[in-house]
Parts: structure tokens; sequence; C-alpha cells
């Protein structure tokens, strides 16, 4: 007989954030809405007590990969501090997305449910590692199994064939402005509560409506 720990369904939160030079303009309404999210995420984990919700937090630029959380319990994780999110340098996107998925997909069980966040300024411009197709292949994988992936990007980018290269089918274009910003990630979260009340409730979320309000 499964305890009730076990019988809890687990949802990993993995959030990539383009930290590359483009994304200070809007340094500061990102680094509110990634706080946002993260409280949104505990917010969850508080209003579906069936649920068991971690977090896994990236972000990236072409120096660094910062883990701010890597497969956390979503009640030991805090807001961000100011410092933590510094803009600078170029955008490895694929590198980072192939790190970071490949990394919550070695640590999930097969039931687990997954919802990969990325968002972006900016197209791929200096990954060494990871190549479209490897990562077009990885995500047409994991979308068989319990993955929703969403990608999120300015208005300056076609996102919507951003998206179509990736396989994601859940995308979301936003204006880079402080108001644009912040609609944006009001609406993620929104979206992202509809996702966890149709795991609660088993219903499953249609293809394409993760955005749809």
């Amino acid at each position: 007989m499964k305890t009730n720990e076990e019988s809890k369904k687990r949802v990993h939160n993995l959030i990539i954030v383009d930290e590359s030079g483009s994304m200070s303009v809007i340094r500061r309404q990102a680094f509110a809405g990634m706080n946002e999210t993260l409280q949104t995420v505990r917010k969850m984990q508080e209003t579906y007590v069936d649920q068991e919700q971690h977090v896994t937090l990236v972000t990236f630029d072409s120096d660094h990969t910062t883990w701010h959380y890597d497969n956390a319990p979503a009640a030991m994780t805090k807001d961000l501090g100011w410092n933590d999110y510094r803009p600078g340098g170029c955008t490895p996107l694929y590198d980072a997305m192939g790190k970071a998925i490949s990394k919550v997909n070695a640590q999930v069980g097969e039931d687990d449910n997954v919802l990969v966040t990325v968002i972006t300024d900016g197209e791929e411009n200096s990954s060494q590692e990871w190549t479209l197709k490897m990562i077009r292949t990885m995500i047409e994988k994991l979308k068989k199994q319990h993955w929703t992936f969403t990608l999120i990007g300015t208005d300056n980018l076609d996102v919507e064939g951003m998206a179509r290269s990736f396989a994601i089918d859940e995308h979301m274009e936003f204006c880079q402005s402080e108001e644009g910003t912040r609609a944006m990630f009001n609406r993620e979260s929104r979206s992202r509560m509809r996702l966890n009340k149709c795991l609660s409730e088993n219903c499953p979320m249609p293809a394409g409506s993760f955005f749809d309000e």
C-alpha cells in the first residue's frame, strides 16, 4: 500500500531564463517575474495537497549557467536576491535548454509531470555543445511522456516560428517593456495554476491551450 507521500503527484517546474545582455532592458521586471513564478509554485504546493512541487530555476548567458534551484522542494525555495540576476553576454539558448532538460529528465520518474518554461528575448547565437536538432529530438520524445513545454519570447522575435522549430506547442509573445513583461509573467502564472488544477482533477490540458484564457 502506498503512503500519502508516495501517492502524491510529483510536478517538476523547470524554468529557464535568458540572462544575456539584452535582458538588461527589462532586468527589474524579469527579476520580479521570476520571484512571482516561485511564489506561484509555492502557492500551488499549498493549494493542491495531492501534489509535490519541485523547482529547477536556471539563468544563463555565454559566460555562465546558474542553477538557482536544482530539483528543490517548493517549500524550500525563497525569492531571488537582486544580485542573483545580472544580464550580460550572449545567448547560448540550445546549450541552456539541453543541459537543463537533460538534467531534470535524469531526476524524474516515469509518472512525474514536468512543466518546462523557457523565457528569452533573443535567438540562439553562441551554443557549443547542443544543436537545434538535438533539442528538438529530446523534446519530441519527452512530449510523449508527462512533459509540457512552453516558449515565451519578446515581440522582436518570430516566437511561433522558434517554437515550431523546437516542436513546442505552447508559446507566447510579449512586449519588451515594463508593462508588457509584467503582463507576461502574470499570464504565465495564471496558466501555471490552470495546469496544476487540471493535474489535480485528472483532466488533461489539450495541447496548444496552455496560454488560452
